[in-house]
């Protein structure tokens, strides 16, 4: 609990990281200052683009006591506004699975190597981040519990596969390797609360440790306060379950 007389203080800037194909990527990072050490939290962007709302996420994180980056996973599209960038992406079908997964391997290792770090890490993802969250936390090794915010095609029928995402995040459940809290919208259309369904009865067959919240009146992207979508009661319940569950599952170590 923050007390009145405790110290706050916070650095938060963009930073070059290694990428996952030898190269670098840019990455905004924010961190508490103090003695420390901190746990850490990967955020993995969303289709709008390595964008404000995520810069403005990696600081309510660092404000929550984490040592938080976001990886710019559209770093080798080019440079522009997020939009923009955004908008190249989709016309190139995406970024590769692979991709996004050696990147966020890359990220883990290094924020992991950092002075500062307690030793556990959890990753979070909306949207397409939720997505690559949960496909994180089954194909690599290292989280410690992983937050999927709407993510939508976890669940995927045969004619969505492509090239660059040729199985379905929902057929790698068994290797899942953290607990999952999922936190969804009875209005999304992507995903449904078909699919949500779906997802937690392979959990569920999997005996893996989850928690899933479906919020009624509400849609795809409610947390986005700076969108028509957001939902306020339903994003402060949300938030509130995030800061729960990292609490507990990230506590430092002793």
């Amino acid at each position: 609990m923050q007390l009145t007389d405790s110290y706050q203080g916070m650095l938060a800037e963009t930073v070059v990281w290694p990428g996952g194909r030898g190269d670098t990527l840019h990455a905004y990072l924010a961190r508490p200052l103090g003695p420390g050490p901190f746990p850490g939290v990967v955020l993995v962007h969303h289709m709008p683009g390595w964008d404000s709302w995520y810069f403005d996420a990696t600081r309510k994180f660092a404000a929550q006591g984490y040592v938080a980056v976001s990886p710019n996973l559209y770093e080798r599209t080019g440079h522009g506004t997020p939009e923009d960038v955004a908008a190249a992406v989709r016309a190139e079908g995406g970024v590769a699975d692979d991709d996004v997964l050696a990147d966020l391997a890359a990220t883990l290792a290094t924020l992991r190597a950092q002075p500062y770090l307690s030793g556990k890490v959890g990753i979070f993802g909306t949207c397409s981040g939720g997505r690559h969250a949960y496909l994180a936390a089954c194909r690599l090794r290292g989280f410690d519990a992983v937050v999927d915010c709407w993510g939508g095609n976890v669940v995927m029928a045969p004619g969505d596969l492509s090239p660059k995402r040729p199985v379905a995040p929902l057929d790698y459940t068994v290797d899942l390797s953290c607990p999952l809290l999922g936190l969804f919208g009875a209005e999304d259309r992507s995903p449904t609360p078909e699919q949500v369904a779906v997802h937690e009865a392979a959990l569920k067959q999997h005996n893996k440790a989850f928690s899933f919240h479906m919020y009624p009146d509400a849609g795809h992207g409610f947390f986005y306060h700076e969108r028509p979508m957001y939902r306020q009661a339903q994003a402060v319940d949300g938030w509130a379950k995030v800061w729960a569950f990292f609490g507990e599952r990230l506590a430092t170590r002793a």
